[in-house]
């Protein structure tokens, strides 16, 4: 869906009203689209909701035309409200030490999503202003968190996990990965027999984004069986984007 340059808002949640408008798009994407769920899933209020959702900011876009119905969220936890909560969402799936001991500020990113009509158009433009914004407010210096293919069979992820290792694997000195237990080789594929248009066509359009952004993948996968998803983590640092790429940052892109 396109629109107007007054027709979307972005803001950051400043009540539990807007939380739960949030939640509750986040059930209509996570659940009921993608067959996600967890232990504090409202299903019957259809709130998809979490215990780290308190400690979280949530930049919200609303689309002024409809009311101000929210139809598009980012989740950003930064490194001193992360202190707070005892630890980063994605840790429980990754190590994140070399970021941590890497002394800069940290901003994890997660449950971004749109209400299906504005996929593919100015919305996204603007959510991804108003993260832009807050990146800059905060002096954010490395942004990382979870992204997703939809389900669990690695073997049909195959293509795209092995393309990402070959070709975008994070330097070491960022390179977080998959906590032990839980490890998933993303290296299914020789790089000779990746077939990178195919490859491509698989990854989800918000990895393509960080990808174009500079982005690396952490080393591993984690097979998130309750949310019916193959994750992946995604760094990006800030001081290695390309002028060009800083440009298409701070006015937004279309994933």
């Amino acid at each position: 869906m396109g629109g107007s340059e007054e027709q979307f808002s972005v803001r950051l949640a400043g009540s539990e009203d807007d939380l739960r408008a949030a939640q509750r798009l986040r059930y209509e994407v996570f659940v009921e689209e993608l067959g996600g769920d967890g232990p504090l899933v409202d299903h019957d209020a259809r709130l998809e909701r979490d215990r780290f959702d308190p400690y979280f900011d949530h930049i919200i876009l609303t689309d002024t035309a409809r009311g101000g119905d929210v139809v598009g969220v980012y989740r950003v936890l930064r490194d001193d409200q992360a202190r707070a909560v005892g630890q980063f969402y994605s840790e429980d799936e990754y190590d994140l030490t070399p970021l941590k001991q890497s002394g800069r500020r940290l901003m994890e990113l997660g449950r971004s999503c749109l209400a299906p009509p504005y996929r593919g158009g100015a919305a996204m433009y603007h959510l991804w202003n108003g993260l832009a914004r807050y990146v800059l407010e905060n002096e954010i210096e490395i942004l990382f968190g979870v992204a997703s293919f939809h389900g669990t069979d690695v073997n049909a992820l195959a293509q795209p996990l092995s393309l990402l290792h070959h070709r975008h694997l994070a330097p070491e000195a960022l390179r977080v990965r998959t906590q032990a237990a839980h490890y998933q080789s993303m290296n299914l594929l020789p790089e000779d027999r990746i077939d990178r248009r195919v490859a491509m066509l698989q990854v989800p359009a918000l990895i393509k984004a960080y990808l174009r952004l500079g982005g690396y993948v952490g080393d591993g996968a984690f097979i998130d069986h309750a949310f019916n998803t193959t994750d992946i983590c995604l760094v990006m640092d800030t001081e290695r984007m390309s002028e060009t790429q800083k440009n298409i940052y701070s006015k937004g892109i279309t994933a």
